[in-house]
């Protein structure tokens, strides 16, 4: 353990000192980029995306990070995933999607057209989870299962909660959807409006999400890596996980390519703000290559994963931050050192790397903060901010470098080396391999940071081929209502490029690309603020719906309108901020049940505390008998499951309460009659 610790401060104090020497690093934290992605993670059928400050639309690639200004099309029959940590958004046949707005606190996205199904594990107070519709903003109150549609017209949005509650803004009212309720929104700049109870009918779209849904619920691999890296519950079905006496448990990829390595089989891609960006081709090739560490274990190649989230109260978290690929590059006179002036490839050049190990420290090629180097080395790796801090302190105000030695450079096979063509035109490395002198790749000194090079136009666009389908050019220009201001759309890809070059090929930083747009970007045409809610309409007025016009559901199989269960004892109306009237609502009984389960809820963090309160007591004790790492892992599992089957009894118990709540809605207890009082007595005649 002591030899990992000097390899650790050596690899810090060159890592923190070269993020120091880079030229223009920006030390504010408005320069740092996002720390999370959405990962397009699958694709059926015909899926059309278009990168951000492109109007190229080529074929979607799985795999592919997307983030604001990107868009997706689905064409008929069609189905894609996205992934977002503790969020996953499934998009439908016919569905124009795009991102207005992705940061660590804030989704933002615009649904033109088709159908969304959203679900969301957790949900931060300072997060937002917006959907923009053409005539309503929907936003996501708290945790659950979500979805939109809206019509071929654009004109009728309808909103299924099936748990969670969201609020729709559109109109000048605002309106909450409670858990299992449907809400039909007419109209664009007045809004009919028609809230009722949900059916739980469901289509071909709906148990596809529900089968992908059980694949992350019961992810064995979640006991083993943080739920906030994105893509982990791919690996179960693709690998397995085998404790090690020095890393801990590691994940081994089934492959069955001989002398299989780490970012081989893929391409790079450009993507802003972070520059080069590795795509791999494997479906499970995404936490990987983005968290984490690999090393070689009995030669074989095996995946460090970032830590799971702890279940010790007050145990400080920090969510795995995203990287564009975690890989040290070949230096020397052969290889990607030798770049020329004006951010292009020296002649005789060829681009060299290899995968990062355990505790060594990524420096990152875009412009960041101090924190940011911190945060994203403690999020994927088993280092602690202090030593992180100690070693800044060493290194960067003390000027004391040490040299590294990395240790999957020497490994066999472990170095990857391609031309500068495939490089910069996402070209598969494993087909424009480049052989190389071991002797020398095992001596060459090594670059932390990824090589300054202009992108051109089809590094953007990534490995898709132009695609066959897009949306129809109205869908393309439709306006979207929106509650939350967005930020201005990307530069376009030629402006960035220009400001690329003049920066020597280094990746811009965030304030230099909002530079970039003109202040009249500030105005956005096809974005339609919600003015604000009227107090009035909200507390006061109902909502009649159009008789002239149905309000039904959209079906997202046909485009078509199909009606929705109607409830005979339901008034036509709808009113914003206000529970479903029904013939028999009962105020008493709606205030018992939220009482109800306001209850349970408190009792059931009761529980949980107890039980984590438990468990750190338990772990404290083992550690003071100095137990090996297997009764550790045996201890750790097995707290996990207790978690597990506690979140299972959780479950039960607050659908057990629904349907009692559910029943006593339909056969509400009858008003206890008052006590007859007694008579008085009769007078003596």
């Amino acid at each position: 353990m002591k030899r990992y610790t000097l390899h650790l401060v050596s690899l810090l104090s060159l890592a923190l000192a070269m993020a120091c020497f880079i030229p223009q690093r920006a030390a504010a934290d408005d320069d740092d980029p996002p720390g999370r992605v959405a990962r397009l993670g699958f694709v059926r059928g015909n899926v059309s995306f278009e990168p951000a400050g492109t109007e190229d639309w080529v074929s979607a690639v799985v795999n592919r990070p997307l983030t604001t200004g990107d868009k997706l099309w689905n064409d008929n029959d069609s189905f894609s995933e996205l992934h977002l940590g503790s969020a996953s958004i499934r998009l439908g046949s016919n569905t124009g999607f795009s991102f207005l707005n992705l940061t660590d606190n804030t989704t933002q996205v615009q649904l033109t057209e088709g159908t969304l199904n959203i679900r969301v594990r957790r949900l931060a107070d300072d997060e937002t989870f917006e959907v923009d519709t053409p005539n309503l903003a929907f936003t996501l109150l708290r945790p659950g299962n979500y979805k939109v549609n809206v019509d071929e017209a654009g004109d009728a949005t309808v909103v299924i909660v099936r748990d969670g509650q969201g609020e729709v803004t559109g109109g000048g009212s605002a309106y909450t959807i409670h858990p299992q309720e449907v809400g039909t929104f007419n109209g664009t700049d007045q809004i009919d409006a028609d809230v009722e109870s949900w059916d739980n009918s469901s289509d071909d779209f709906d148990n596809w999400c529900a089968e992908r849904d059980a694949r992350i619920d019961h992810s064995v691999s979640a006991r083993y890596v943080s739920d906030d890296v994105i893509g982990y519950e791919d690996l179960d079905e693709y690998g397995g996980w085998r404790p090690t006496p020095d890393y801990g448990t590691v994940w081994f990829p089934h492959v069955a390519v001989v002398g299989w390595a780490p970012y081989h089989y893929g391409h790079w891609a450009y993507i802003a703000p972070w520059g080069y960006t590795w795509v791999d081709d494997a479906p499970w090739g995404f936490a990987p290559f983005h968290y984490g560490r690999w090393v070689t274990v009995g030669g074989v190649w095996g995946w460090v994963p970032a830590p799971p989230r702890p279940v010790a109260v007050g145990v400080v978290y920090v969510r795995p931050v995203y990287a564009p690929a975690l890989v040290a590059w070949v230096g020397g006179p052969h290889f990607a050192v030798g770049v020329g002036v004006g951010g292009g490839f020296a002649a005789g050049v060829s681009v060299g790397w290899f995968p990062l190990g355990p505790r060594e420290v990524y420096v990152p090629s875009y412009h960041v903060s101090r924190a940011y180097v911190t945060n994203i080395n403690v999020s994927n790796t088993r280092v602690e901010t202090t030593v992180v801090n100690n070693y800044y302190n060493t290194t960067v105000i003390n000027k004391n470098v040490t040299n590294v030695t990395y240790v999957n450079q020497r490994v066999t096979g472990a170095v990857s080396v391609t031309t500068p063509q495939a490089f910069t035109s996402a070209q598969s490395v494993s087909r424009n391999s480049v052989s190389f002198n071991a002797r020398e790749v095992a001596s060459a000194p090594v670059v932390a940071t990824t090589p300054a090079v202009v992108p051109s136009r089809q590094a953007v666009l990534g490995a898709g081929v132009t695609a066959t389908v897009r949306p129809p050019v109205a869908l393309q220009s439709r306006a979207v209502v929106a509650k939350t201001a967005p930020p201005p759309p990307p530069p376009t890809f030629a402006k960035r490029q220009e400001a690329i070059q003049a920066n020597g090929g280094r990746p811009l930083a965030m304030s230099e690309a909002r530079q970039l747009q003109p202040e009249t970007a500030q105005a956005r045409p096809n974005i339609k603020i919600a003015p604000p809610a009227k107090p009035q309409a909200i507390q006061a007025k109902g909502v009649q719906p159009n008789s002239n016009k149905a309000a039904t559901p959209v079906n997202a199989a046909n485009k078509t309108v199909t009606p929705p269960a109607t409830n005979p004892n339901r008034p036509p109306s709808a009113q914003p901020n206000a529970p479903v009237k029904t013939n028999n609502a009962n105020p008493q009984l709606d205030q018992k049940h939220q009482q109800q389960v306001q209850d349970l809820r408190g009792q059931q963090d009761l529980e949980r505390q107890k039980v984590e309160q438990q468990q750190v007591k338990e772990r404290a004790d083992l550690e003071k008998k100095a137990a090996d790492e297997q009764a550790q892992q045996k201890l750790n599992q097995q707290h996990q499951q207790q978690l597990e089957d506690l979140e299972k009894k959780h479950d039960a118990e607050e659908a057990k309460l629904k349907q009692q709540q559910q029943a006593e809605k339909k056969n509400p207890p009858k008003p206890a009659k008052p006590a007859k009082e007694d008579k008085p007595p009769k007078k003596d005649k």
